[in-house]
């Protein structure tokens, strides 16, 4: 299987994804402002497919999230086969993606350091 179907593919399931769980899922459990899909990883035959997403929130949020989005894989992915019209369509794995929250610890972090070397020059002069 070609690289560049590949990429295709996972980039094309990355926004169907996203819509399905946005537009069709109606699970109380899953907060779809605190929620993105932020890469989906297709293997080489294209019989299965990782699918990282975040939740922005706590650990039962995220752990909510993550049972409500295994509930709904045989869902998603008979409304992604087909979209895609394809004779087999890959496996769905969820995996939970913490990238943006730790992103966004370090930049409470920096955001930190830099008021505190503001404080203390204010006193230093």
């Amino acid at each position: 299987m070609g690289k560049r179907r590949q990429d295709r593919m996972a980039n094309e399931m990355k926004k169907a994804i996203a819509f399905i769980i946005q537009e069709e899922i109606k699970d109380p459990r899953i907060d779809f402002t605190n929620l993105s899909v932020t890469r989906v990883d297709v293997s080489n035959d294209l019989s299965h497919a990782k699918i990282n997403f975040s939740v922005l929130g706590d650990e039962e949020k995220q752990k909510q999230t993550m049972e409500a989005l295994q509930k709904a894989k045989g869902y998603i992915r008979n409304n992604l086969s087909r979209m895609f019209q394809v004779r087999r369509f890959p496996e769905l794995d969820f995996c939970l993606d913490r990238s943006i929250e730790h992103g966004m610890h370090i930049s409470e972090i920096l955001k930190e350091l830099k008021e505190k070397e503001t404080y203390e020059g204010k006193y230093e002069e």
